[in-house]
């Protein structure tokens, strides 16, 4: 019991880190909280569900919920955000109202009831591992996070948009003087965090369920994660990522009358002890 606690911590860890990682880079650039990040989550998940059950491809599934979130969130930061920037207030309010409307509009399409995406017959059946059967399903999820977590280390740091990306989360109005197309970045960075949370939608959802709710879910953990780990912080978001996903799996498991608390605890003792996060930057 203890192992498959283990491990499906791990797992919830993954699946939040994907979404995490491009909400956190996006909040540390553009400086605003996108509420809208949840229901790109369970959007993605029906999309899908839906291209799933009509193509028979689960992989297809998840390129055409990734692709299809980024086109929405593209215009949500080019006909809305772009027009509202800095002001942080409207910005806010024009995430939480976008995110309303797709919560209805997603009930309205797919009804109430909660849906469960098979898992690709690829990933079905159990691994013994330390003398647990762990499903296979869940290895790939870690597995998946993992090559998500280099691939976007590879990029801030390796390359030019990287360190455009790290010098905006720093100081993007400095950035920005430097004649660098820094809305560029803003729009490539948001069209970004839109693509993972779309594909962990459809991970999320053959993983746990498609219903609605779990779009504000979602987004709650996620928030939990960045104000762990601090805004704009690579590192923060998997240490979050870990904290949170270990805390609900052994919460739910051992104590769950108490599994709410223990989701906000550490949220709470890190805003005392480090009010910027664990790895947030003091200045």
């Amino acid at each position: 019991m203890l192992i498959l606690t283990f491990i499906n911590g791990l797992t919830i860890a993954a699946l939040l880190f994907i979404m995490a990682i491009g909400l956190n880079l996006s909040f540390g650039l553009l400086r605003v909280v996108n509420l809208t990040h949840g229901s790109f989550y369970l959007l993605g998940g029906y999309i899908g569900l839906s291209v799933f059950k009509a193509t028979g491809s689960w992989v297809f599934g998840m390129a055409a919920a990734g692709i299809a979130v980024s086109i929405i969130a593209f215009i949500e930061e080019f006909a809305l955000l772009r027009r509202a920037r800095g002001k942080p207030t409207l910005e806010t309010l024009i995430t939480l109202s976008i995110a309303i409307i797709i919560s209805d509009l997603l009930i309205v399409i797919w009804g109430g009831n909660p849906k469960v995406m098979k898992i690709p017959d690829l990933l079905k059946g159990y691994i013994t591992m330390f003398g647990a059967n762990v499903p296979i399903y869940n290895i790939f999820i870690f597995c998946f996070a993992c090559f998500i977590c280099l691939v976007s280390w590879l990029i801030l740091q390796k390359t030019k948009i990287g360190m455009i990306i790290r010098a905006g989360v720093d100081n993007f109005e400095i950035t920005s003087t430097l004649g660098i197309n820094i809305q560029l970045v803003f729009t490539l960075v948001f069209m970004t965090a839109g693509f993972m949370a779309g594909i962990a939608g459809v991970i999320g959802g053959s993983y746990l369920m498609v219903a609605p709710g779990e779009d504000w879910r979602i987004l709650t953990y996620t928030l939990l994660i960045i104000i762990i780990g601090g805004m704009g912080s690579f590192g923060g978001t998997i240490v979050g990522s870990i904290i949170i996903g270990m805390i609900f799996s052994f919460g739910s498991i051992y104590v769950p009358q108490f599994s709410l608390f223990l989701m906000f605890a550490p949220v709470a003792i890190t805003l005392v002890i480090k009010p910027k996060g664990l790895f947030g930057r003091i200045t």
